[in-house]
This record gives structure tokens, C-alpha cells and sequence, in this order.
């Protein structure tokens, strides 16, 4: 992949969004017209009906005649050539709709709004329905420099409402990480059952997993045990099942009853036995279950207050229980996770919405709950489209009824009835349908046979090419015909929810699923206190020109896919003039400013300057190395501090010299290595560059880095067999017991082994991330003004830069002394007994164990570990990758007695160091580390 678009891609984000900004859709607009041949973006279809209608503009109202208002000037459209009234708004509304294109996905995908949901399990034993909708984007947006207009039956949206229901989350009562199939226990057959508490208790399995081969059945037998393991619920409580000999876990008891019943389990000898009471309708809905209680006495139970304990817990189970049956798990909890997100936005954001906007945004409320629930469903699907006949919700009690409120309110629009002189791209239209009902279009429209074995899209192409000749209308009523009644989230509203969803999370990657993992117990966020003075986006337009800026990064990436490089460079070119119209050079400070440094990665320029750091890539692989040398001086002028400095230097330093200009290549480099801002490998590189190019006679004298720079790394060798020695395929060897392994684990035995009884991991930066997140959690999560503003972080806003350690630097030089005086073992466990199963940048909690954690920092030393806390605090964005692939650990004396450690990175044949990976080694080096390299090469012939 080219360097930079992975980047470009995260920041673009799973629910694509449609082409809003005249800016975005000139582009698109122009490419189509350029190339005919792109069907698909290019043809639309007229469906016309004489109903009311919501525009694709965002308008909502009466259609309205062209001669209700003389006094308005008619004008004809340039696109399509229709007549529509000639004030500013309708014609760049109308304008907007004609433009706009975009891109469809299946509607029988699941979503994440199902309170069945689980995370996938690692053993391919277990079966698990849990498909998270990839979001894709509307098919047209109201242009967001524009306001809302609303028609006379809109007056519902008039009323903002200021008494919306703001309930918080409820307690998470789903888990789902655990083993799939564990050995049946003994019982102990000489205790004696407590007859007072034989107790039956009718409640659900959740959580569901399965064994592939198990069948249940009504009256099959079930046991309960509990998961002590479970990072996520110290209390989890697993249903069993058994299966030829072994026991197969089922799901879970729901979290509320195993947070009593789990103590009863441990400490009072309580043992549990049940049966199904029948099967849900869906495989992996929750089951229905009864539940034997026995009480085991054994020696000491007659004690009166051991006895009074159980008796507590006990009535606690029963309560527990029975408030479960009274109030069940709501499946509309997903609406009133909605309604809390619109209400946190216009908390905290209303400056950045026009007062349509806002009066739009808080009608939600007052939508009756059926349209409320279902506009939250369509939205999670991908879309455009969605049949009516494929929509059913059980917990929407009149789907007719919340379709048509949707529509009256300009929530929704449709297609086959209620729409008028309204233009759509067909290929989003044809994606609704089945492949079967595809095949049949094209056989009885163009009697073509040899449909059968062809996939969706080659059908849904094959048909649009077909069409171009003048069969246009022939298409839209076939279309209608099969497709039958379909509804779509108009543009206006799906352009204001994605704004809300982005300002709500703060990135890309999350969503509405958030919400869900955290009511299912699958994620548990940190607790921090959000404390805001600065506003993100200062203004509205700001965050307009950062929205246009994701949208041309989006046609960059679609370009990139469809080999289309003209797109591409246009796209390149117009973010090299945004940049030199609207990006500053000016750094204020977060101490004395009042801009605060970390706001830059939610500009337009950030945005821009990925999207050139693409550019440089894609140019470089065309060997396009002027161009290349352009963007990248450009984006050296332009950005005074930035992580990414390195890698720019460095290429074009390596560009120029492939233009022949060496000398201006090395002075480049030169210029890198003073660079405050380029650190790590970035840095070393740098060093090593001009190390080899200013050989006399271009420079006489050498640097004073030069000895760091050059630095002999030790080296150990090993010998291994290899599975294939080709260049271009994985590295296999065979290991000492003659199974297939790879290079790090052929490592592993060798310092097990001759090397020395050495203990360790393949960890590579994952453990040091850990301990740092664990050592420093207080720190991190302390209260900083403006770092947290989203409730779904896992880190500060300001990790990733230099204001991170400025901010707290008395805070962390009071921990790392701590850590150096040999306390770090002392903070680990209790940050890990306190914090365990919470998500943080950088802990793995399913990965590292306390008792490996625990021995590295035992085994580093405080010396050498507050050194490389110290590093990750002051740069944690340079120095988070690149570590040694093994950490190796060894006792002297007895069991976390007298430890040393050691770092290793490996490498196979052809393999060598990163320039990442050297500047690690030697800064482990300098920190008092004993690192090396084991190079494993094959035998000699």
C-alpha cells in the first residue's frame, strides 16, 4: 500500500460521506463528464408520483406548482434541464442534487444495534452472528454552506425541544470473552445438600456462543462455573453444555445475577445445575433457562456469621432475579443512545449548527418512538435504499405509520410513490435488488441469457451499458416494478447525523456500535473528567472547510482505486492550494497561546497534508520525482512542527539524489539532522544519509554523531532449517521439535535453550506500551483541561504530542523517580488490580499477563525502565513502534529474586535493521538495556 493512504483511509472512516461541498462535487462533476463511461455515477433516472415529497435539498413541504408564485423568476438547469425557481437556494439545492453520487451496500447485513451481538471468538468452534455494518454513504447532501429550509407542514420542527430525555447507559450485562470448550469437573460426591437452599431460579443465557456440532434442545441439561479469568467481569459466570466428554460453553448468566451469585459460588459451596426451558427464534438470541440451586455444607458453614453472609447474598440473588424479570433488557436502548448523542452535541457544539439545524436536530425527541427507532436503524444500515418488504423490526409496533411520519418530517424520502421530478442514481437503485431478480431484468428486457454465473455488480454494469442508448425509461419502470416500495434517509438529514456522529466521537472509527459494546459489558471506557474551555472548531466555517477537506481526501482514495490518476492529481493540486490559502505557520504555544496544538489534527490542513504526503507517495511510484520535490518543499515551508517532518526530509533528500542533484540532497539532510522536530528513526536515517553521501569530496569533516550513528550493535547468529529459502515468501524454520515456526520463535528456543535458560516473549512494542499505560494511568487520564471531550476516548487528545509531558511534567517526574527507585513493580499491580479490563491507548489486556508484566519489570530494573517511561512521555508518537522483537527475562535466585533482562531483535536471511528499530537499539543502549540482534541463517551448503 502507498505510504500515507492507510493513514488517509482511518481519517476518512467506515460510514463514507456524500459529496456535500460544491467544491467536492465540482470534482466529481467534471470527472464524469470527462468520462463517459462511468455508468454508474453518471445516469440517473426521473421517477415521478404527484404526492407530497421531501427534496433532495433537504426542503420539506407541498410540491409546489410553478405558477402559485408569479413574482418568482424561473430558470432552466444547466445538468438536467428542468425549470425550478430562481432564488439562490433553490437553484444551489437543485444543483447539489443533480451533482451527487455516491455508493450502496447489501441491506440484509446485520447491525450492532441487536442486543445479540458478540465479538468474534478466537477458536473457530464457536458460532457467532455478529456482521458490524460497514457504513457506507447517502446518495445526496444538502450543500452545508446553505441553511435548512423547511415547507408549511414542517411546523413540528419548529419546536426545539429543551426537556429531551438525557438517561444514562445501563448497567452492561453481557461478556463474552472466554474459552469455548473446557474438561468436565469433578463433583465431590461425599457432600452432604443443604435442603433449606435447593432453589430454582428462571433466568436467560446471554452472551450466546456455540459449539458448531451441539444441538440444544428443550430439557437439555445446562451447568454453570465460574470464568475467574475474565478481564472484563471479575464476577462472569459460564453456561455449559456437554458434548462428547467435554463441556461447551453456551454464553453467560446475565451480569446483574452473577454479580450476587458468583461470591455464593466461591465462598458457600453454592453449586448450579439447570435446564432449557425452550429455544429462541433466532440461533443466537438469548435462551430461556431454569436454574437448580444447592447449597454443599461442609465444615464451618454452622458458623452464625458465615451463615448470615449467605442468607444477604442470597436475598440479593432473588432480587436481582426477579427485577430482571420485571424490567428486561430493553432492545430500544439504542434510542436512547442516540438521543443522548444529538443532546451532548447541542451541548456542547450548538455554535457550529445554523438555528434550522438545531431546530431539526431537537425534533428528534419529539418524533413519536416507532420513527425514533426505526430512522436509528436505517441510519446504522448501509444504505441508500431500503425495500419497505425487507424492513421489520419487532419492536416497531406500525412500520406504516413511522414510515409516513418520517416522510411528513423530511427524515425520510421514497421511491415508488411520493416523489416528483426527482432524479436518482440508478446504480444505487439497482443494488437493492436480488441477483435472481437481476438475471431476470436482463433476460426479459434484453433477452440475455448467461446471467446465471455472473456476480451482482458484473449484472448491475452490464445492465447500466445496456441502457445508454436511449432505454432509460424502459429502466425506471423496471426498476420500479421489482424493486417496489423504497425509502432512503434524505440528504439533509444524513449530512447534519454524520456532523453530529463525527463531533460526538471525535474520529472516525467509532460509532453508535460504542454505545452498544459498552452496554454489553465487551468494553469498558476510563473514567476522566472532562474539563472544556476551547472549542475545537472555533466556527462554523471552520468546520465546513474541515468536512470539504475529508470529502476531497475521499475522492483521492476512490481515484487511487479506480487507477484514475487525472482525479488524483487534481485532487493533490487543489489540497496544495488550499494549504497556501488557509494553512498558518504560526505554533502557539499551549502554555501561553490560545490555540492549543493538538486542534491542528482537526483542520483542514492536517487533513490536506495527508492527503499531499499520499501524493508524494503515488508520484514517487510513477518516478515523478519534480513533482514529488514540489509537494514535499512544500509541505517542509509550510508545517514548522510536525512528527511527519522526518519522513519528508528524508524523501525528498532521497528524491533529489535521484534527480542527479547531490548536493542539495545532502545539504537537505543536513538541514534534517539540526530539526528539532525529526526524531527516532526519522532522525537516524537522516544521520546515516549524510554520513554516506558527504564522503570527501563533498565534505572533509565528519560529524560529531558520526560515532553514534555507526555504532556496532552486537550481533548473535543462529542456525536454522528452513521450510523454502525464496525470496518473497514468509520465513519458515523448522523448530527443535521439528515443528514449522517462524524466526522469532526459532529465537525463543534458542535462548530457552544453549542461549542461556533465558524466559521470554514475542512482544515487540505491545508489553512496553502496556507497562507505560499501566505505570502511567493516573497520569494519563489526570485532569487536563480540553484533552478529554468525548466520553468514549481511551487517551488525552494531546498523547501524540510534545504538550502531553509539558502538561504534566511535574506529575510524571514525580512517578518516574518512584520508578526508579524500584517502585515500578509496586504501581504495576495496583494499577492492574484497579484498571483491569478498562480500554487505554496501548494496554493489552488479553495479551500480557500480570505475572510477564511483573517479571519484566522486575527483571528491566528501575534505572533502565524510567529511562524508557521517559522517552515514551516526552514522544510518545516517535517512540511507540520499532522495539526489539523479544523481550527475555532470567532469575538468578528464586522466584522474582535477582532478575536481568534482555532485548533482542530478530532477523531472518535478507532481513535487516529498520532505521526505526537502530535508533531503539541504541537508545536501550545509552538507557543501560543489554540489546542485540540474532540473525538466523540457514545452513551452509
Amino acid at each position: 500500500m502507498l505510504h500515507g493512504r492507510e493513514s488517509l483511509i482511518r481519517l476518512i472512516g467506515k460510514r463514507r460521506r456524500a459529496y456535500s461541498s460544491l467544491l467536492a462535487r465540482s470534482l466529481r462533476s467534471n470527472a464524469n463528464q470527462q468520462d463517459g463511461s462511468d455508468y454508474g455515477e453518471a445516469m440517473c433516472v426521473n421517477f415521478k408520483e404527484d404526492d407530497p415529497v421531501t427534496n433532495d435539498g433537504g426542503e420539506v413541504g407541498n410540491t409546489r406548482k410553478r405558477g402559485s408564485e408569479a413574482c418568482v423568476e424561473w430558470v432552466c438547469c444547466p445538468v438536467c434541464a428542468v425549470s425550478v425557481r430562481g432564488d439562490d437556494f433553490t437553484v444551489n439545492s437543485h444543483l447539489d442534487a443533480c451533482l451527487a453520487n455516491g455508493k450502496k451496500g447489501k441491506l440484509s447485513q446485520r447491525t450492532l444495534l441487536q442486543v445479540n451481538f458478540l465479538s468474534k471468538s478466537r477458536q473457530e468452534t464457536c458460532l457467532i452472528d455478529a456482521n458490524s455494518p460497514n457504513m457506507d454513504k447517502c446518495e445526496k447532501e444538502l450543500s452545508e454552506e446553505k441553511q435548512l429550509e423547511f415547507g408549511s407542514q414542517t411546523s413540528i420542527l419548529e419546536v426545539l425541544d429543551e426537556d429531551a430525555v438525557k438517561r444514562k447507559a445501563a448497567d452492561p450485562h453481557i461478556q463474552s470473552t472466554f474459552p469455548s470448550i473446557i474438561r468436565s469437573p469433578r463433583s465431590d460426591s461425599c457432600e452432604d445438600i443443604d435442603t433449606k437452599y435447593v432453589h430454582t431460579l428462571e433466568t436467560l443465557i446471554v452472551g450466546r456462543r456455540f459449539h458448531k456440532k451441539i444441538e440444544l434442545q428443550p430439557g437439555g441439561r445446562v451447568y454453570v462455573v465460574r470464568d475467574c479469568q475474565n478481564v472484563k467481569d471479575d464476577n462472569a459466570i459460564q453456561v455449559l453444555s456437554d458434548h462428547q466428554g467435554f463441556r461447551c460453553s453456551l454464553g453467560y448468566l446475565p451480569r446483574k445475577l452473577a454479580k450476587y451469585l458468583s461470591p455464593l459460588i466461591d465462598y458457600h459451596h453454592l453449586k448450579c445445575e439447570g435446564s432449557i426451558l425452550s429455544l429462541p427464534e433466532h440461533p443466537l438470541h438469548d435462551v430461556p433457562i431454569k436454574l437448580f440451586c444447592k447449597k454443599v455444607v461442609r465444615d464451618g458453614d454452622i458458623i452464625s456469621g458465615y451463615q448470615k453472609d449467605f442468607e444477604l447474598l442470597w436475598e440479593k440473588v432473588l432480587l436481582a432475579n426477579e427485577s430482571a424479570k420485571s424490567q428486561p433488557i430493553s432492545i430500544e436502548k439504542y434510542q436512547q443512545n442516540f438521543r443522548l448523542m444529538l443532546e451532548d452535541v447541542l451541548d456542547n457544539h450548538s455554535h457550529l449548527f445554523t438555528n434550522e439545524e438545531k431546530c431539526f436536530i431537537g425534533s428528534f425527541s419529539s418524533l413519536s418512538d416507532d420513527a425514533q427507532r426505526l430512522l436509528v436503524r436505517l441510519y446504522t444500515r448501509k444504505g441508500p435504499w431500503f425495500r419497505l418488504s425487507s424492513i421489520s423490526y419487532k419492536e416497531i409496533s406500525d412500520l406504516d405509520a413511522a414510515i409516513h411520519e418520517l416522510q411528513v418530517t423530511g427524515y425520510l424520502c421514497s421511491l415508488g410513490s411520493g416523489v416528483q421530478s426527482f432524479k436518482y442514481n440508478i446504480k444505487e437503485v439497482l443494488d437493492v435488488l436480488t441477483v435472481s431478480e437481476l438475471q431476470q431484468m436482463s433476460h426479459q428486457w434484453l433477452s440475455k441469457n448467461g446471467m446465471h454465473h455472473r456476480r451482482k455488480q458484473e449484472i448491475i454494469e452490464f445492465i447500466l451499458s445496456a441502457s445508454k442508448n436511449g432505454s432509460c425509461t424502459l429502466l425506471q419502470k423496471m426498476v420500479l416494478e421489482h424493486a417496489g416500495k423504497c425509502v432512503m434517509i434524505s440528504s439533509a438529514v444524513d449530512a447534519i447525523l454524520w456532523r453530529v456522529q463525527r463531533l460526538f466521537f471525535l474520529n472516525s472509527e467509532q460509532d453508535l456500535s460504542a454505545f452498544l459494546l459498552v452496554d454489553m459489558g465487551l468494553i469498558k471506557f476510563p473514567e476522566f473528567t472532562r474539563t472544556i474551555t476551547q472549542q475545537i472548531f472555533k466556527c462554523r466555517a471552520d468546520l465546513l472547510e474541515y468536512e470539504e477537506s475529508i470529502e476531497v481526501s475521499q475522492i483521492m482514495d476512490e481515484s487511487i482505486d479506480q487507477s484514475d490518476m487525472e482525479m488524483s492529481r487534481r485532487c493533490i493540486e487543489l489540497a496544495d492550494n488550499r494549504m497556501l490559502a488557509n494553512f498558518s505557520e504560526e505554533i502557539i504555544s499551549p502554555v501561553s497561546g490560545t490555540q492549543l496544538r493538538f486542534f491542528h489534527y482537526f483542520s483542514a490542513s492536517w487533513v490536506y497534508s495527508k492527503l499531499l504526503t499520499l501524493g508524494v507517495s503515488l508520484y514517487e511510484r510513477g518516478h515523478r520525482y519534480d513533482d514529488a520535490t514540489r509537494l514535499l518543499r512544500q509541505l517542509l515551508k509550510r508545517t514548522i512542527c510536525d512528527s511527519r517532518r522526518g519522513y519528508w526530509t528524508l524523501r525528498l533528500s532521497v528524491d533529489l539524489e535521484h534527480l542527479g542533484y547531490f548536493n542539495e540532497s545532502l545539504s537537505v539532510a543536513e538541514k534534517g539532522v539540526g530539526d528539532p522536530c525529526i526524531r527516532a528513526g526519522s532522525k537516524m536515517a537522516l544521520q546515516r544519509r549524510v554520513l554516506r553521501l558527504g564522503r570527501p569530496p563533498r565534505r572533509w569533516k565528519m560529524p560529531s554523531y558520526a560515532d553514534t550513528a555507526m555504532r556496532k550493535i552486537k550481533e548473535v547468529t543462529i542456525v536454522g532449517r528452513p521450510l523454502n529459502n525464496e525470496t518473497g515468501l514468509k520465513n519458515l524454520f523448522y523448530g527443535c521439535d521439528d515443528e514449522l515456526c517462524e524466526v522469532e520463535q526459532l529465537a525463543l528456543q534458542y535462548y530457552n535453550e544453549e542461549g542461556g535458560g533465558w524466559l521470554g516473549i514475542h512482544s515487540e512494542s505491545g508489553i512496553w506500551m502496556t507497562i507505560f499505560g499501566l505505570l502511567m494511568w493516573d497520569v494519563i487520564f489526570s485532569d487536563v483541561p480540553n484533552v478529554f471531550q468525548s466520553m468514549f476516548q481511551v487517551a488525552p487528545l494531546d498523547l501524540l504530542t510534545d504538550d502531553f509531558y509539558v502538561m504534566r511534567k511535574s506529575s510524571i517526574e514525580s512517578l518516574l523517580e518512584k520508578i526508579y527507585e524500584g517502585m515500578a513493580e509496586e504501581l504495576l499491580i495496583t494499577s492492574w488490580q484497579l484498571n483491569k479490563g478498562t480500554a487505554c491507548h496501548g494496554v493489552n489486556w488479553d495479551r500480557f499477563p500480570l505475572s510477564d508484566l511483573r517479571a519484566a519489570v522486575s527483571c528491566v530494573g528501575g534505572r533502565c525502565l524510567a529511562s524508557l517511561c521517559r522517552h515514551l512521555a516526552m514522544d510518545y508518537r516517535s517512540w511507540s513502534s520499532g522495539m526489539p522483537d523479544l523481550l527475555l527475562w532470567r532469575f538468578r535466585g528464586g522466584d522474582m529474586d535477582g532478575g536481568e533482562a534482555k532485548l533482542v531483535e530478530v532477523k531472518g536471511p535478507r532481513d535487516r535493521l529498520s532505521e526505526q528499530q537502530r535508533a531503539w537499539i541504541l537508545t536501550l543502549m545509552e538507557c543501560g538495556f543489554d540489546a542485540e540482534v540474532c540473525k538466523v541463517s540457514p545452513p551452509k551448503s
